[in-house]
């Protein structure tokens, strides 16, 4: 199920999908890499499929603990580190709920709102984690302009699938996942922007799955109240399209703009600029 170099997705995240959709109690044998920006953002995207997943990995890029402290002073916590270590803890704790061990875990230890900032250092390290696993499927943010590491994750996965490509590794395929971003100067949740004209899927879960997600984002104690607004019972996906990075995503409608999380649209465009002369990328990936 190799992808093409010409675009992130193609017939093999189809059929990925597909057979997610198709029986809630099917195993899915595809290997599949679950590349995250948060401890937290996994179980959001996929908590309910993950028992399915028999070859599933999680890639969390930050640790969740920005470097300001004011999150963890918030909670409670002396040191950032402290932080970001409860962070580690909650997100083995509900993937554990479904069947995932801490050995199919990884983290990259970026520092919570750095990784737009550091796209260039995220780029090369996750090309070499697809050359070095060979996912068929990486599951991944949509490009959305909710969250800078959300965003930044989204184009470092489409970089470093072409990074992988040029040193003779397999392409995964690319499925996307939204969590928030803008619309008439509101956050909207968990939809894409262009959903009605897109191949999304929403995934219908039973009684069980439902159950298991609603233990999984309560496991992510000193994130319950970010968590409360998403709803439990969507899981929506779908194949990731080319995307030119030259153009702000959600048309400039930036959540990240109204928060004080160190990003705004021109430095988000300079970033990945910068980045694609780095590595001599495509405008559209």
């Amino acid at each position: 199920m190799a992808g093409r170099a010409d675009a992130p997705s193609g017939d093999g995240a189809r059929a990925f999908l597909e057979a997610l959709a198709a029986s809630p109690d099917a195993i899915v044998e595809t290997s599949v890499m679950l590349v995250v920006a948060h401890p937290d953002d996994e179980t959001i995207m996929l908590g309910a499929q993950m028992p399915r997943l028999a070859r599933l990995e999680i890639v969390t890029v930050t640790d969740g603990a920005p470097e300001d402290m004011t999150d963890a002073r918030a909670h409670g916590f002396p040191t950032r580190e402290a932080y970001a270590e409860a962070r580690r803890r909650e997100q083995a704790a509900a993937v554990a709920l479904a069947g995932v061990g801490e050995d199919r875990i990884g983290h990259l230890g970026f520092a919570d709102q750095s990784a737009a900032h550091r796209v260039g250092d995220l780029c090369p390290v996750l090309a070499a984690l697809f050359a070095a696993r060979a996912p068929e499927i990486v599951v991944t943010h949509a490009l959305e302009g909710g969250h800078p590491d959300h965003d930044a994750v989204a184009f470092a996965v489409r970089a470093a699938r072409l990074l992988a490509m040029r040193g003779g590794a397999q392409a995964p395929e690319i499925v996307e996942a939204p969590l928030y971003r803008m619309r008439e100067k509101m956050r909207v949740l968990q939809h894409f922007g262009d959903e009605e004209a897109s191949e999304a899927a929403t995934l219908a879960l039973d009684e069980t799955q439902l159950a298991l997600k609603r233990r999984m984002i309560a496991a992510h104690g000193t994130q319950a109240a970010v968590l409360a607004p998403f709803a439990p019972e969507v899981e929506r996906l779908r194949p990731a399209a080319p995307v030119d990075t030259d153009v702000l995503p959600n048309e400039g409608a930036l959540h990240y703009e109204v928060h004080p999380w160190g990003l705004d649209g021109e430095t988000w465009l300079a970033r990945v600029a910068a980045a694609r002369v780095e590595f001599d990328l495509p405008r559209k990936l």
